[in-house]
């Protein structure tokens, strides 16, 4: 073909998309930061820069005139510039390794039987918010006997949550008061210590259940045969778990009830001293490479200090009933690390709170929810913690927890966009521009790998753009923006395919990319495809 002609397919391409992608005001620029308002519609905008055949400045920026490309062609456009208008997406927004939670107690949860389930009678539309699910498992149905480790029911409780996309954080515990009904009741109701850790010879301690007549036992938490056990177990643990991409995050829950390193409740049982911590701790660090790992609710002072030394996050319980709570994590997020929140119970008790503090809690607002998320900066967070599983919570605030979806944790937005094609007698450039800020309130904690591609008009890849752009683990932090560059050459008949535009993508690693899988972070911009690409199109 002439170079002429050449020149003139490239113009006539992006002639076409400029009338049939720009606005009808002939607006050319996007919106300024991204904070495009709900009513904009997405569009785009094409300048053509042309020079004569005498190397002399054409028309300038904008459309070049009628009269810029003539029957000789002496007139050639070699550079074409266009520029998106995003707005954000519309409605709720899930993404990996961030987000809320609900209980979810066994691979039951999926059964269409189970009425608060994503399949089940009641619609429940709060799992469109969950990312992840959470709960506990009794270390003494895990560990039934010295070296026997039984993950039957825990794996198929992680399959059938991978099948759904999400991932478990993982709560073994040692002691519930919780089932404590009674005077001296079944042990195994309440204390899942294996029987074999007795039975080796590990102290128990009688017991008064705080407000009733009840009494029971408990493990001596210092105890050397209970701490070795516990750490036999935690090794297990770490060969079996430590990396899986199906584990969100393991909380160390070796002491007290509920594994939460307090005995509020239970009068006459003592926390060990904080060596005995600290090297519980530096065991499971040690243990566990890959894998996030937690210091559970009451894990303060220098326990927590020590925690975060080695990479240990911290997670809180006692979200809006206690005042301050939110503050606490304040620590995790300033050393670079995940928060995670549980409020101090479920929705729909907080609803009966009288607000008399101290002796009291405080009742549920949606102010003070929004506060909490926001003021620690919170990555992770109990949607409720009751069994029917967020329901009534999203029944209530449905609005407000779809707006908050996209607060918690990273939150990805595009908010500029620009392609610059430059065609020269000997090939044709092409070089994505864009920006993106994180609009939520904390880091990814994950790699993260961008990739920008030329689509066809049916979203089928045809060419990448340049390199992928990888994004270190917390270093995007929440409210900043980063600019990125996507430059490719000799894509020449790639542009000029009809119909073919931008898409960029999300991967949480390289290889998910290279082996055509589909990315799994989501941008927030309208745009999405049901593969979870970004179009950078007109609408």
């Amino acid at each position: 073909m002439h170079q002429d002609s050449k020149f003139l397919v490239v113009f006539a391409f992006f002639a076409c998309i400029c009338l049939a992608g720009c606005g009808d005001d002939g607006s050319s620029s996007g919106p300024e930061g991204g904070e495009s308002s709900g009513a904009e519609e997405s569009s785009s905008s094409v300048e053509v820069l042309s020079s004569g055949g005498n190397g002399d400045s054409g028309s300038g920026a904008g459309m070049t005139s009628s009269n810029s490309v003539d029957s000789s062609a002496t007139v050639k456009a070699d550079t074409t510039k266009i520029t998106y208008a995003l707005k954000r997406f519309d409605g709720p927004l899930s993404n990996p390794h961030k987000g809320f939670t609900v209980p979810t107690g066994g691979a039951w949860t999926f059964v269409p039987e189970f009425e608060y389930g994503p399949y089940g009678s009641l619609n429940n539309r709060a799992w469109d918010l969950v990312s992840y699910g959470s709960g506990y498992q009794q270390w003494n149905k895990l560990n039934p006997a010295k070296g026997v480790y039984d993950w039957t029911e825990l794996e198929k409780l992680l399959n059938a949550l991978a099948e759904h996309n999400m991932t478990y954080a993982l709560r073994v515990l040692p002691y519930t008061p919780s089932f404590i009904k009674s005077d001296f009741p079944p042990q195994e109701d309440y204390d899942w210590t294996p029987p074999f850790v007795y039975e080796m010879g590990a102290k128990k301690i009688q017991i008064d259940l705080r407000g009733t007549e009840y009494h029971a036992y408990a493990p001596v938490w210092d105890d050397p045969i209970y701490l070795q056990a516990a750490k036999d177990f935690a090794k297990a643990l770490a060969e079996k778990y430590d990396g899986d991409p199906r584990i969100e995050y393991i909380d160390i829950r070796t002491f007290g009830e509920w594994g939460e390193w307090h005995t509020s409740h239970i009068l006459g049982s003592e926390m060990p001293a904080n060596s005995v911590l600290f090297d519980m701790l530096e065991y499971y660090a040690s243990l566990f490479k890959k894998t996030q790992l937690v210091l559970p609710s009451n894990g303060f002072g220098d326990v927590y200090t020590h925690a975060l030394e080695l990479g240990i996050t911290k997670r809180d319980d006692g979200f809006i009933g206690i005042p301050g709570r939110p503050d606490t994590l304040l620590r995790a997020y300033n050393a670079n690390l995940p928060t995670i929140a549980e409020n101090i119970a479920g929705y729909r008790t907080m609803l009966t709170y009288d607000d008399l503090i101290p002796g009291g809690s405080q009742k549920w607002t949606a102010e003070r929810w929004v506060d909490a998320i926001t003021t620690a900066h919170l990555t992770y967070y109990v949607l409720d913690q009751d069994n029917d599983c967020g329901y009534y919570f999203y029944k209530d605030n449905k609005a407000l927890a779809d707006s908050m979806s996209k607060v918690i944790g990273y939150n990805f937005t595009v908010t500029q966009a620009e392609l610059l094609t430059v065609a020269s007698a000997k090939d044709t450039t092409s070089t994505l521009n864009i920006t993106v800020k994180n609009t939520g309130v904390a880091p990814s904690f994950f790699d993260v790998y961008m990739v920008a591609e030329f689509v066809d008009s049916e979203g089928k890849a045809l060419a990448k753009i340049g390199e992928t752009a990888r994004i270190p683990k917390g270093t995007f932090k929440d409210k900043s923006s980063k600019d990125f560059s996507f430059k490719a050459a000799g894509q020449a008949s790639v542009v000029a395919q009809s119909g073919a535009t931008v898409a960029l993508s999300l991967y949480e690693s390289e290889d998910a990319y290279k082996s055509g899988k589909n990315p799994t972070v989501r941008f927030d911009n309208d745009g999405l495809q049901e593969n979870n690409k970004l179009l950078l199109k007109s609408r």
